[in-house]
């Protein structure tokens, strides 16, 4: 064998109670489990925990994890697959003019490398790219806002029959060349313009290629219980399985109100619906500033949005709505700009924003916020990001706890301050949720963030630590593993976690970050051959 870890506790993924055991490798598969095993290497793993690699159902690496192949954010906390194509918004299927838009809409998200070498359009050919040597395994979910922005435009109406037979083609053709699914973003232009009936339709293919519908639904603010309940629906008449992104009740008017949503699921699993989520453990969220305009200052795209926002009358009526009636972009809750927080620009001149509210920066300046906000989006041409602090921990603590969830870190990993979250996601749930705290007993959450994600991806060899799976693996001190990435200080390495092994290769090797690029794309293993 390869590599033997010798007496480890091996916690399998399946929230049985660990077991002492051996645990051999061998051309980049699990070989054997058991007592006393032999290889070319040995590490001494008593007082360590070897778990299935941590799966991030909810990752946003899709630029970074091509143009920054070391991924030390993910490899480092034991991150061994992740799933792409989140929030309805990612980079295939494209034409040439949707890609230009896309590389401004989502420049505050995955940055804009200069000099990348954008070599694809559809979803075939980006998995493809990946397949030439990346640090994680990845999955990768069809952005219904891409597509509608492919087969359709910006525009706020109804497809007409004939694209939405368009995307529906698009889509199947997608699924056909790999991905697990379709993900939403129904609080982001263009793919909140789709009506309840178009997603219907296009989960209806992707259920019967054999995939999920991931969205990040219409309010996880005001009327989010309602929002939930679409997405619910839309499962049940399409028969497509629903997989919750992010699921979390924010906001003031959401406080305490996570056992309503919990409700809601239960009764939906009871009567059948295949329902899972996500969460990340940690209380503020992240994503673009511009993301809370209202739809329709949005809508044809970057540069209608920019032409807007240059003349005043129109900016009073954004104002009026994000400030004073709560925008859909902002989850319909008028904004506290107390709460926004800018943690990434792009422009130097705006480089003392970072890591203060927006509300702070105005009073510092002495001028409205909203004031602030509108020449901030204008200077950095929409490409920059924030933090809205607008969770809660009750909530975070409730829905964590559910048998349907699974962890995501939904991490940006670009920006001056990222949210810590892309790197400490998982140590975070190890060290606080189950040790500091017990919220979740060890082989439970292991579960949770391995077996319970791959079984919603459908992967018939991963997850789990048996014999004949792949070699995922992730070897962590259950005493000291931590998450050490503040808001202050964002990218820092996970401490606790000497070993991480991606289809049997390490990448990190006795706490140190190799070279080694072993993953590659998983596809959709319902499509036909």
């Amino acid at each position: 064998m390869d590599i033997v870890f010798n007496g480890a506790l091996v916690v399998d993924g399946t929230g049985a109670t660990g077991r002492r055991a051996d645990v051999g490798v061998h051309d980049g598969r699990i070989a054997d489990i058991g007592p006393r095993l032999s290889g070319r290497r040995t590490v001494d793993a008593d007082g360590l925990v070897l778990a299935p690699g941590f799966i991030d159902m909810h990752s946003h690496s899709d630029l970074q994890l091509l143009a920054a192949p070391e991924h030390l954010a993910k490899v480092s906390q034991g991150v061994t697959t992740e799933v792409l194509g989140q929030d309805g918004l990612s980079y295939a299927p494209v034409d040439d003019a949707v890609l230009a838009a896309l590389r401004a809409q989502l420049a505050g998200w995955n940055d804009d490398p200069a000099g990348f070498d954008w070599d694809w359009r559809s979803v075939g050919d980006y998995l493809d790219r990946l397949d030439r040597g990346i640090a994680v395994n990845a999955a990768y979910l069809v952005p219904q806002g891409t597509l509608r922005m492919l087969c359709v435009g910006w525009e706020d109406r109804p497809a007409t029959p004939s694209e939405l037979d368009r995307m529906r083609e698009v889509l199947a053709a997608s699924l056909h060349e790999g991905a697990v699914g379709l993900s939403s973003g129904l609080t982001y232009t263009p793919g909140m313009y789709a009506p309840h009936a178009e997603l219907v339709e296009l989960c209806r293919v992707t259920g019967r290629l054999g995939g999920f519908y991931s969205p990040h639904h219409r309010s996880y603010g005001a009327g989010a219980l309602e929002a939930y309940a679409e997405m619910v629906e839309v499962s049940r008449s399409s028969g497509c399985p629903l997989h919750l992104a992010h699921a979390t009740m924010n906001f003031e008017v959401n406080r305490g109100r996570a056992g309503e949503l919990l409700t809601l699921l239960d009764d939906a699993i009871e009567a059948g619906a295949d329902i899972s989520l996500d969460t990340y453990p940690y209380l503020p969220g992240a994503t673009y500033l511009s993301a809370l305009l209202p739809s329709w200052a949005s809508e044809g795209g970057p540069e209608a949005t920019l032409a807007r926002l240059s003349d005043v009358d129109t900016r009073e009526l954004i104002r009026r709505e994000i400030e004073e009636t709560g925008s859909d972009g902002c989850h319909g809750v008028p904004v506290d700009w107390a709460t926004i927080e800018i943690n990434g620009v792009r422009r130097a001149e705006n480089s003392h924003l970072v890591g203060h509210s927006v509300a702070a920066s105005a009073r510092a300046a002495g001028r409205p916020p909203a004031d602030l906000y509108f020449e901030v989006l204008t200077s950095e041409r929409l490409g920059t990001s924030c933090l809205m602090h607008v969770g809660h921990e009750e909530n975070v603590r409730l829905i964590m706890k559910h048998p349907a969830h699974t962890g995501g870190s939904d991490g940006l990993l670009v920006g001056d301050r990222p949210h810590p979250r892309a790197w400490g996601t998982f140590p975070r749930y190890l060290a606080r949720y189950v040790r500091e705290l017990g919220v979740l007993g060890l082989e439970e959450c292991v579960a949770h963030l391995t077996g319970r994600a791959a079984r919603r991806l459908r992967l018939p060899d991963r997850g789990l630590v048996r014999t004949g799976y792949a070699a995922d693996l992730v070897l962590f001190d259950p005493d000291t593993v931590a998450d050490t990435a503040t808001f202050e200080q964002p990218r820092q390495a996970a401490t606790g976690i000497p070993y991480v092994l991606v289809n049997g290769v390490p990448v990190i090797d006795d706490g140190r970050r190799t070279d080694a690029l072993p993953g590659h794309s998983l596809r959709n293993p319902g499509r036909p051959a």
